[in-house]
């Protein structure tokens, strides 16, 4: 093969290369929030008041989703329900002690997990009212082995957005309900190894045809 040919080849590699990332980056992918792990620091998925009227905060994990790179994702749902818990004003609430959860991200394209640490000084509660607030760290994973507990998440990254305030039983669009909102993008323009592969193949190839033909 001819210098040019070589060259000819080794672009038309290049162009393969920055496609396969294009693509990657337009892609989809499945993750899910079911994972063991995720649960109330100790007390799995549900988790009692410790004073004042009788309520319960529980957390609904997301079973699995298909979302497009970029895009808002769902991480989760917390439910606040307390039946007898009357409004500020009234002074009938209940009480939450500091508390802390653990949510596990299963990125089940990639076949990495990643967890979100989510900490509350915990609150007071009415039926109108809510004090109770997490704060999440990290509020990162990926891309690559960042915030890892398993494998690896590639060009993916999961961010999620923090402070998560649990709503107040008879607030939100379906009462008591607070969706752990957050986000999945792919990076960009940075191929990954089997990348580096196939261009250090062509221009090797290049260099000794150069050395070859003097």
């Amino acid at each position: 093969m001819t210098i040019r040919g070589l060259m000819q080849a080794a672009s038309a590699t290049a162009v393969a290369v920055f496609m396969m990332v294009a693509s990657a980056s337009a892609g989809t992918i499945t993750y899910t929030t079911n994972s063991a792990g995720t649960e109330f620091f100790g007390d799995g998925l549900a988790l009692d008041s410790t004073g004042g009227a009788a309520a319960v905060l529980t957390f609904h994990p997301n079973t699995s989703s298909i979302s497009g790179l970029p895009s808002n994702i769902n991480l989760g749902t917390f439910g606040l329900v307390c039946a007898t818990c009357g409004t500020q004003a009234s002074g009938l609430g209940t009480l939450f002690a500091s508390f802390t959860f653990d949510l596990v991200v299963d990125d089940t394209t990639d076949g990495a997990t990643g967890e979100f640490v989510g900490t509350s000084t915990g609150g007071t509660v009415w039926s109108d009212v809510s004090n109770v607030a997490m704060t999440w760290a990290p509020m990162q994973l990926g891309p690559g082995a960042t915030g890892a507990l398993t494998g690896s998440f590639g060009g993916t990254d999961f961010t999620i957005s923090s402070p998560t305030g649990i709503v107040a039983p008879n607030s939100g669009t379906t009462p008591g309900s607070t969706t752990v909102q957050g986000a999945v993008t792919a990076a960009t323009g940075v191929p990954e190894p089997t990348t580096f592969v196939l261009l250090g193949g062509a221009l090797l190839a290049l260099s000794a045809q150069r050395r070859k033909s003097r």
